[in-house]
């Protein structure tokens, strides 16, 4: 008789190794992802920005994706406060990733006919920069009404006219840097609490650096507003002050008295 053949051995199973059915289930898991991520609704991006700005900045009406989408913007005072103001027209934005960041579009049916905001935000360890295309846009003045105090009480009239220049904002390890400007112009301002209509227009100039600067001053009208500011730190030391060109003083009182401290003639506007 033939000599029994010594006994086989099965190589053990390797534990890490994928069955078809494992990468088929892997894959779909992969794609239904991917699909829930390019369909994300709208609303998900307005439940986000409604808790990064304390509630003061809301998305109602938001239409669309995250990716593609349009809202209602709606400036509020925040958590229990009644005060609240909405942007004619709907803001409609457009999201695209980016090398270790994302690039955004943003345009506002009533204020950037023109050409739409360009923001790129990257993301690095520990450091989280927003850079702004150079651009101009226009803004009514009345929708800061719904940011609450003061401007619900000072009800502003006009237009806003920002700009931008070589913007660059970064965040690393709880500070902010700043580089570039921003030119603010509120023209043909008004307000309730004068009969003074225009008041003036004015500029708001903020310059980066290694300690970023405000610089505000008159442009026209007989509301006379001037200072200066700076950041030290995380935080803005501004002083300024506001007058009434002879002749005006009567119908600026109320107002006057309401935007600072009053000094005699003057009122001083201090923050910081």
């Amino acid at each position: 008789m033939p000599a029994p053949s010594p006994s086989r051995r099965l190589a053990p199973a390797d534990p890490g190794a994928r069955t078809p059915w494992g990468w088929a289930v892997a894959g779909l898991g992969l794609g239904l992802l991917a699909v829930a991520v390019l369909a994300a609704p709208a609303r998900w991006l307005a439940a986000r920005v409604e808790h990064a700005s304390g509630g003061q900045v809301l998305l109602h009406d938001a239409r669309g994706t995250l990716w593609n989408g349009s809202a209602q913007l709606v400036l509020t005072g925040g958590a229990g406060s009644g005060d609240q103001s909405a942007l004619p027209g709907r803001l409609h934005w457009q999201l695209r990733p980016a090398w270790l960041g994302a690039r955004v579009q943003l345009a506002a049916d009533c204020c950037t006919s023109a050409a739409p905001l360009r923001l790129h935000a990257g993301f690095g360890w520990r450091t989280l920069r927003l850079q702004v295309a150079d651009g101009a846009s226009q803004w009514p003045a009345a929708v800061l009404a719904g940011l609450g105090t003061p401007w619900n009480t000072i009800q502003p009239e006009g237009q806003l006219q920002l700009g931008t220049r070589a913007l660059s904002l970064a965040w690393a390890q709880g500070r902010l840097s700043l580089a570039g400007s921003v030119q603010l112009d509120a023209l043909a301002m008004s307000s309730r609490l004068s009969t003074l209509r225009p008041m003036g227009s004015y500029r708001l100039q903020l310059t980066g650096g290694e300690a970023p600067t405000l610089q505000l001053s008159t442009l026209d009208g007989a509301l006379l507003l001037s200072g200066s500011g700076q950041w030290v730190g995380q935080r803005l030391r501004f002083t300024g002050e506001a007058s009434a060109a002879p002749g005006s003083e009567g119908a600026l009182a109320n107002l006057l008295n309401i935007i600072g401290r009053r000094s005699g003639a003057r009122s001083v506007i201090t923050l910081g």
